[in-house]
């Protein structure tokens, strides 16, 4: 499942998942990951639409999955002193974090690209501050999706045993 590109219908949300795992319910009542992620990424394209972006113009949504099975979303915030923008991926964290939840199962961001939207090295760096094997599930509004770990698109990230 790592690292394919699937495609959706945006307005149905439905996932085809090629040679993927553990699409089963874990528990009764579960959510399955397919469903989890399908989810996640609806949330984020809900919260695109509530980006700040006077000066680009391109929206960008995300959505975190915490362990506890809470979603906190974000959108890109733009600014006129355009390094005080801040990205979606990192406006969901910080959200998360500040509603007392720090670990995460998995995080969505869609935009407008032309292939899944991958996050800047900054959200890259805030994401991997939270471990290496979070499921990152790249969108588009075209209906493709990618998903890879954070330590494949960030490997050898600078972390908390490189201040010790």
């Amino acid at each position: 499942m790592w690292g394919q590109v699937f495609t959706f219908d945006i307005t149905k949300i439905k996932l085809n998942y090629v040679k993927c795992e553990d699409l089963t319910p874990r528990k009764e009542g579960e959510n399955t990951v397919k469903e989890e992620f399908e989810k996640l990424i609806k949330e984020a394209e809900k919260a695109r639409k509530r980006a700040y972006t006077p000066y680009s113009k391109f929206k960008v949504g995300a959505a975190v999955l915490s362990a506890d099975g809470k979603i906190f979303t974000g959108c890109n915030i733009e600014n006129a002193s355009f390094s005080l923008a801040v990205c979606a991926e990192r406006v969901a964290i910080f959200k998360a974090i500040s509603e007392g939840s720090t670990k995460f199962k998995a995080i969505a961001v869609i935009g407008d690209t032309d292939k899944p939207c991958s996050p800047c090295g900054a959200c890259r760096q805030v994401i991997s501050e939270f471990g290496e094997d979070i499921p990152l599930i790249m969108a588009n509004l075209k209906g493709d999706v990618k998903i890879k770990k954070i330590k494949e698109l960030l490997p050898e990230a600078f972390g908390k045993n490189d201040l010790l």
